[in-house]
């Protein structure tokens, strides 16, 4: 675990978290007909109390329509059908919306290709019971990746690493997209204001529930490179990435001297 700064960890230790409240796994997908099923069975096996939404982008592959058989047979199943892709951060805020809507206590995000394991979500559980969101981490002693190639290695640490240095922000992996929310975090993060997707929307939630104060815990994870479906990384993704990251960064200097504080 990691939060950077011990009177931050001091002052959560001296806060009553209350309880968790049901959680709910929000699971984005587009073209994942090889995966939803098999990734959904083994959420409702790790988390059996846990709920399970699947928000689609209109998958052209079937996924959609194998999530409505998911659903059918079981009601902690549900789907969100979105009318096309739109990508990560919008399908997120969507599921985020609807999550919280409907009074989950917990929202928590992860990936239907199987890079997230199911298997692990207990123990993001177990870290929120004492702090406002949890990140599974890759870059923190206990975490790894298994099956990637160096490049994406680097790519991956070097994004963190930069988003952590130019925004000032104590979090080792950054841009991870496994995470567990409180409703009251999502609450306040002002999430009407978040346009950023891909990595990017990763960032900029973290960042934001880090300038809110709200206590933010590292646990470690293992990240496995997908083996089914193709990966939805592409370099637009990485560019926008750079230049948002670069814009708020800039824009955090700049309001730290001129006195007004610029959380957009």
């Amino acid at each position: 675990m990691n939060d950077g700064d011990g009177t931050l960890a001091a002052k959560a230790q001296e806060r009553r978290f209350g309880p968790l409240g049901t959680a709910l796994v929000i699971i984005p997908t587009y073209n994942e007909a090889e995966n939803i099923r098999p990734i959904v069975g083994r959420v409702r096996e790790a988390v059996p109390d846990a709920h399970v939404l699947i928000a689609d982008d209109n998958s052209p592959d079937g996924t959609g329509k194998i999530a409505d058989e998911l659903a059918g047979a079981d009601d902690h199943v549900q789907v969100l059908h979105r009318k096309g892709k739109e990508g990560l951060g919008a399908a997120y805020l969507a599921g985020f919306r609807w999550g919280l809507e409907r009074d989950y206590g917990v929202l928590i995000e992860m990936d239907a290709d199987g890079s997230h394991q199911p298997e692990e979500l207990p123990r993001l559980l177990t870290a929120l019971k004492g702090a406002d969101l949890v990140l599974g981490s890759r870059w923190v002693p206990g975490g790894r990746v298994v099956n990637w190639p160096k490049s994406r290695e680097f790519l991956s640490r070097g994004g963190s690493t930069y988003s952590r240095l130019l925004l000032d922000v104590p979090i080792r992996d950054v841009t991870g997209g496994f995470r567990a929310f409180r409703r009251e975090t999502l609450e306040g993060l002002g999430l009407t204001e978040v346009s950023s997707q891909g990595y990017c929307f990763q960032v900029d939630l973290a960042r934001r529930a880090v300038k809110a104060g709200y206590h933010v815990v590292e646990v470690p994870i293992t990240f496995v490179e997908r083996e089914l479906g193709d990966s939805k990384m592409s370099r637009d993704i990485v560019v926008e990435a750079l230049w948002r990251v670069t814009a708020w960064g800039v824009g955090d200097r700049l309001g730290k001297l001129t006195g007004k504080d610029r959380q957009a």
